[in-house]
C-alpha cells in the first residue's frame, strides 16, 4: 500500500489497522486525510491480504475530535456542498466494504471523527471516549453523514437531541444507547479486544460476512429491498465454493478452511 502523510499502516496476520496520525491536531480530519481514507480504502477493498480494518487515532487524546475547523471556515454555498458530498462518498465507501471495518475510539470523537466511527460498522471505546455531533455550535449541521448515521443507531428522539443541543455523551451512555459495541478499559486492552473480534470474523466465510454487510446496509437504503438482498445474497452464498466446505467440514465435525471463493 501507499506511504500516506496523515495514515500509519499496520497488518498483524490480514487485520490492517489504519491509524490517523495527527495527534497534535487531535487527528482532525483535514481534506488531504479525507483523501487518503479514499486511497486506503480503494487498495483494501482489493488487497487479498487484508480480511478486516481497525480503523483508530493517534495518542490518547482523540480518535478524531472533528474536521479542521480552519478549512470549515473558509466554506461557502457551493464549495460547502462539495465538501459534504466528498466525505458522504468516503465514508460511504467504508460503510459497504465487504471486509469488516471497527472503529477503535480513544478518547475524542466528536463532529466528523464521530461521523467517521459511525461509518465503520462496529465500534468499541475506552472509558474516556466522548461522542458528539456539536456542528450547531459553528452554525453548521453534520456533513459527513451524521444526520443519517447517528439516527440509525441510536433512534431519531436521541439523535435530534444530541445534535441540537451539541452535548456529548460518554462511552457508558454510548454503549447503552447501541452506539458502541464494548468498552476496554485501557488502550492496549482496547486494541486487544478490536484484533480479537476481527480475528474471529477472519475465521469465517469472508463472501458471507461481505453479503451480511450488503444485507444489513440494505435495511437503510431506500432504493433497496432489504429481504430481497437477502435473498440474492443467500442464493450467491449457495453457488460457493465456500459454502460446500463449511457444510462438509460442519458434517466431517472439523473446522473449515475458507478461501472466500
Amino acid at each position: 500500500m501507499a506511504d500516506f502523510e496523515n495514515l500509519q499502516l499496520a497488518n498483524d496476520n490480514g487485520v490492517l489497522t489504519v491509524t490517523i496520525n495527527r495527534a497534535e491536531k487531535l487527528n482532525a480530519l483535514n481534506i488531504a486525510t479525507i483523501e487518503e481514507l479514499r486511497e486506503a480504502f480503494q487498495d483494501i477493498y482489493d488487497n487479498p491480504d487484508v480480511k478486516s480494518v481497525i480503523l483508530t487515532g493517534a495518542g490518547e487524546k482523540a480518535f478524531v475530535a472533528g474536521a479542521d475547523i480552519s478549512e470549515i471556515s473558509e466554506l461557502n454555498e457551493m464549495n460547502g456542498r462539495k465538501f459534504s458530498e466528498n466525505g458522504q462518498e468516503v465514508f460511504e465507501m467504508i460503510e459497504k466494504c465487504h471486509k469488516p471495518v471497527l472503529a477503535a475510539v480513544n478518547g475524542f470523537a466528536l463532529g466528523g471523527g464521530c461521523e467517521l466511527a459511525m461509518a465503520c460498522h462496529m465500534r468499541v471505546a475506552t472509558p474516556n471516549a466522548k461522542f458528539g455531533q456539536p456542528e450547531v455550535n459553528l452554525g453548521i449541521i453534520p456533513g459527513y453523514g451524521g444526520t443519517q448515521r447517528l439516527t440509525q443507531l441510536i433512534g431519531k428522539g436521541k439523535a435530534l437531541e444530541l445534535m441540537m443541543t451539541a452535548d456529548f455523551i460518554d462511552a457508558e451512555e454510548a454503549k447503552s444507547l447501541g452506539l458502541v459495541n464494548h468498552i476496554a478499559e485501557s488502550h492496549d486492552e482496547l486494541m486487544t479486544l478490536a484484533n480479537a473480534i476481527l480475528s474471529k470474523i477472519n475465521s469465517k466465510a469472508p463472501l458471507a460476512i461481505g453479503m451480511v454487510i450488503d444485507s444489513v446496509n440494505a435495511y437503510y437504503a431506500g432504493e433497496e429491498n432489504g429481504y430481497q438482498t437477502e435473498a440474492n445474497s443467500f442464493a450467491a452464498c449457495c453457488k460457493s465454493e465456500d459454502f460446500k466446505e463449511g457444510t462438509k467440514a460442519f458434517l466431517e465435525k472439523r473446522a473449515a478452511e475458507f478461501k472466500g471463493e
